[in-house]
């Protein structure tokens, strides 16, 4: 059998900060992408949509994708602690809406999940040995919508995999409170704000560049494979704020140490075997190279800030996937 080569591909959560730098990546390897998310747009190759609502789906599925890449969702444990109805719609049902579209069109789906499933006690997080007990909302929505994509792979011969982000980040996305620590120390620092470093906290940093790379090869997975994301490269977070004050000259008073908050995991260290064996990935930035480049998108204004959608979280561009 020949290997199975797309070239129609829909991403579904194409305006979020990891969807709209893997569109972009997806046309330069020779995809034909169709966008889909909620912010409205009118273009071409682009449909606004909500996944909680099928009819809405239909539009692109009826393009005939060969794949699809399941990026939206409801994100960030804060908001799916207070909105939990909207988390389990979206990341349950609407996963699940997805899912029954890409049996009946006979395409393949690539989910992107979190690393978040592990829960807060798992060193190393193993995708092969560790049993995901979410200790949040957003991990708990995350884990259910995976059990959805597992059973119809199992079940009914839907082609899928399922990816585990760890802490993708990209000098171009947006900015908030509400976003991933690299973007929100950059942000604060650059404009003399104090940060909070969680005390003994570790992360393994993505640039979207590796994570555009690694979702694309998903694709070409022939059974259905739960993988992690990640970089080899596990940073204490006291390491990441000291780089990210020097490279901006900010005052060492501006980063306070504080313990950390309830329902968070301390150390995020995912194992890469399946990452590098089944996607042949391994990633090219650096934590070094990765703090220059946020730094200098700041320091150019080429950071965004988000809009007034007060819809943006179910649409991925609020999305610190990890």
């Amino acid at each position: 059998m020949a290997p199975f080569s797309p070239t129609k591909a829909l991403v579904i959560g194409s305006e979020g900060n990891i969807g709209a730098p893997l569109a972009g990546y997806l046309r330069s390897v020779g995809y034909e992408v169709l966008g889909f998310d909620l912010r409205p747009g009118w273009r071409d190759a682009y449909l606004t949509g909500d996944i909680t609502h099928p009819v809405d789906l239909i539009p692109a599925f009826d393009w005939g994708p060969d794949v699809v890449f399941l990026l939206a969702a409801t994100v960030g444990r804060m908001v799916c602690e207070q909105a939990g109805s909207l988390a389990v719609s979206t990341n349950v049902a609407g996963v699940n809406n997805v899912l029954q579209l890409c049996k009946r069109a006979n395409a393949r789906c690539i989910f992107l999940s979190s690393s978040e499933v592990y829960g807060p006690n798992c060193d190393p997080m193993d995708e092969a040995m560790s049993v995901p007990q979410p200790n949040n909302r957003y991990a708990l929505t995350k884990w259910l919508g995976e059990q959805l994509v597992e059973y119809e792979a199992r079940t009914s011969g839907l082609r899928a995999v399922t990816l585990r982000p760890c802490m993708v980040y990209d000098e171009n996305e947006t900015v908030g409170e509400h976003r991933s620590a690299m973007i929100r120390f950059v942000s604060n620092l650059a404009h003399g704000r104090p940060i909070e470093v969680h005390r003994g906290s570790a992360r393994s940093w993505l640039h979207v560049s590796d994570a555009a790379r690694a979702i694309e090869a998903a694709a070409r997975v022939e059974e259905y494979a739960v993988i992690n994301l990640g970089h080899p490269e596990v940073v204490p977070m006291a390491h990441l704020a000291e780089m990210i004050r020097v490279e901006l000259n900010a005052s060492p008073e501006l980063v306070v140490t504080t313990e950390l908050p309830p329902k968070m995991t301390l150390v995020k260290r995912p194992t890469l075997d399946r990452q590098r064996r089944l996607l042949g990935v391994e990633p090219r930035v650096g934590i070094a190279e990765g703090v220059r480049r946020v730094c200098a998108a700041h320091a150019n204004g080429r950071m965004t800030f988000p809009d007034e959608d007060l819809r943006v979280p179910s649409a991925t561009r609020a999305s610190p996937i990890g």
